[in-house]
C-alpha cells in the first residue's frame, strides 16, 4: 500500500500546488529581513510535541507502532491556546510529523496518519483554528527523518522527496498562513540525511513558491557556525542538545527551544514531576534571549487525553503573571541572505601549500566544521585550492576559519587554462561570505596574504545560487 500511495504523490503535489497558487496569489511577499525582524518581535511561543510518542512514554517512537495507539479521548486544542495566551505567548508550533513518520493531519500521501486512528480528526486543523481564534500566530514542525517510510540514510529515493514535497504542499495550502516551518532531522549529525540526499534548495524554493512569507528554520545549529545563516532563515538552538546561543555576541535572528518538562513528549511522570521554574524561565531565558535577537519557544506536551496537565497550565500562568511583552523589541542587524545552495566544493579533490600532517587540505572541504586544514607556520603566503572536477558556474564562496586569523586574502578561479581574480576579500570575521556575478571555472583558490597566526580553514564552500 505504501508503494501505491507514494506513486500517486507526483500528481497530488501538482494538484495542491495549483491550489496554493490560487490561495496565496494576493499575498504580498515581504523582504526576508522584514520577516526576520517580525519573527524576533514575536519573542515567546509554545512548542507542542504531540504525536505517537505521547502514547509510548518515549521521545522516539517505534516506527511500526499502530495508528490505533493515537487515541486522545478529550482532545481540546482550545485549552492549549488558552494556556499559551495566559503565558503571554504570541504563537504556537505543532509537531505535524515526528521522526517515526505518523502524520496528525488528513494527508493523502500515506495511510500512516491520524484519520486511520481512533480519533479520526485532523489535529493540525483543530490546532490552527484554535490558535488563530485567540489571535496567536501559527507555525508547524515537520521532520525530514521518517523511519516508518524508510526515509533514512541508505534508503532515500526520488519517491521519498516527492512525498516530502506533497506533504509540505498540503501543510502550506490547507491551513492558512503559516508564519514558519521548523524542520528537523535534516543534515544533523544524528540523522545523517544531507542536503544532497534531500535537496535543500529545491524544498526551500517550493515552500517560498507557495507561501513566500513563510520562514524556513532547520534545526542545524549543531553543525553550522553561529556567525552566518547556513540553510535556514533563522538560527535555531536546541538547548537540551547542548546548543546554546551567546547572548553577548549573537547578531542573527534566532530561535532557542527548551521543554517545560524533562522531555519533549508527555511521560506518565509529568503530572506530578516538577516543571521548570517560571521565574528562572522569565529572568534567565526569555528576557536575556529577547535582548539578543532570540525568540524563545517553550515546549508544552499535551497528555494522552489531548490536554495540557494542570501543573503545566499553572506554570504558564505564572510566566504570564511575571512577564509582559512591552515596546517594539530590539532592532535586528541586517543579516546576509542565507546560504541555501549545494556546496560544489564538498569532498572534491583539494590541494594546498605545506600543512601539518594531522590537518591536511582534505579537512577544508569535508563538510565538517570541527576539522581544519592548518597551514604550516613556516609558510608566509598559504594557499588552498579546490578542484571542482569540471567547469561549472558559481556565484558564492564561503570561508570558515576555526577563529578569525586572516587579515588579508584573495580569491581566484581557473578557466581556459589560467587564473582569474574574484572581488577582493575584506571580511575580518571568522566566517566570510562572498557573493559576486556568476563565473565559470573548474578550480577555486584562496591565497592568504596576511594573518595573525597561521590560518586554519574549517570549510571552503563554493555555490551556484539560482538568484
Amino acid at each position: 500500500m505504501l508503494v501505491k500511495k507514494m506513486q500517486t504523490i507526483g500528481w497530488i503535489a501538482a494538484l495542491l500546488l495549483g491550489i496554493a497558487t490560487t490561495t496565496f496569489a494576493q499575498v504580498k511577499p515581504l523582504p526576508l529581513p522584514t520577516l526576520q525582524q517580525q519573527f524576533v518581535n514575536l519573542r515567546f511561543g509554545m512548542f507542542i510535541h504531540f504525536n505517537i510518542p505521547t502514547f509510548m512514554d518515549e521521545d522516539w517512537a517505534d516506527p511500526e507502532a499502530s495508528p490505533s495507539l493515537f487515541n486522545p479521548t478529550k482532545l481540546n486544542t482550545a485549552q492549549w491556546a488558552d494556556a499559551a495566551k495566559a503565558a503571554n505567548m504570541s504563537y504556537g508550533c505543532l509537531t505535524t510529523k515526528h521522526h517515526s513518520g505518523f502524520c496528525i493531519w488528513d494527508t493523502k500521501t500515506t495511510d500512516y496518519n491520524v484519520m486511520n486512528s481512533p480519533l479520526k480528526r485532523d489535529v493540525v486543523k483543530e490546532y490552527t483554528d484554535a490558535f488563530r481564534a485567540k489571535g496567536l500566530k501559527v507555525m508547524l514542525y515537520y521532520s525530514i527523518l521518517d523511519t516508518h517510510h524508510k526515509l533514512r540514510p541508505g534508503y532515500i529515493t526520488r519517491s521519498h522527496i516527492d512525498m516530502i514535497r506533497a506533504q509540505l504542499t498540503e501543510l502550506l495550502t490547507k491551513y492558512g498562513e503559516i508564519t514558519a516551518l521548523i524542520i528537523d532531522g535534516w543534515d544533523a549529525p544524528w540523522s545523517r540525511i544531507s542536503y544532497d540526499d534531500v535537496p535543500f534548495e529545491e524544498l526551500y524554493g517550493l515552500i517560498k513558491s507557495i507561501q513566500p512569507n513563510c520562514l524556513v528554520m532547520d534545526l542545524n545549529a549543531a553543525k553550522y557556525p553561529a556567525e552566518e545563516l547556513f540553510y535556514t532563515d533563522i538560527k535555531s538552538y536546541e538547548q537540551g542538545a547542548g546548543q546554546h546561543i551567546s547572548t553577548s555576541t549573537n547578531q542573527l535572528p534566532a530561535l532557542a527551544c527548551l521543554p517545560l518538562n524533562s522531555a519533549w513528549f508527555w511521560k506518565t511522570t509529568f503530572p506530578t514531576a516538577p516543571v521548570k521554574d517560571p521565574v528562572k524561565l522569565v529572568d534567565e531565558t526569555i528576557i536575556p534571549y529577547n535582548k539578543a535577537y532570540c525568540n524563545f519557544i517553550l515546549n508544552v506536551a499535551p497528555n494522552r487525553e489531548g490536554l495540557v496537565d494542570d501543573n503545566a497550565v499553572a506554570a504558564l500562568k505564572a510566566i504570564g503573571d511575571r512577564w509582559k511583552p512591552t515596546g517594539k523589541g530590539v532592532k535586528l542587524p541586517t543579516p546576509t541572505p542565507p546560504v541555501i545552495s549545494t556546496n560544489l566544493a564538498k569532498f572534491k579533490p583539494a590541494n594546498s601549500s605545506w600543512s601539518y600532517d594531522m590537518n591536511i587540505m582534505d579537512f577544508a572541504n569535508d563538510d565538517d566544521f570541527r576539522s581544519t586544514w592548518q597551514s604550516h607556520s613556516r609558510v608566509k603566503q598559504p594557499w588552498l585550492e579546490i578542484d571542482l572536477d569540471k567547469e561549472q558556474g558559481f556565484n558564492l564562496i564561503t570561508i570558515v576559519e576555526d577563529k578569525a586569523r586572516i587579515k588579508k586574502y584573495k580569491l581566484e578561479y581557473f578557466a581556459d587554462g589560467r587564473w582569474f581574480a574574484l572581488p577582493a576579500g575584506t571580511d575580518k570575521g571568522r566566517v566570510k561570505v562572498h557573493r559576486f556575478p556568476r563565473v565559470w571555472g573548474n578550480k577555486v583558490r584562496l591565497t592568504v596574504d596576511s594573518f595573525d597566526t597561521p590560518p586554519a580553514i574549517a570549510e571552503l564552500g563554493v555555490y551556484n545560487e539560482k538568484k
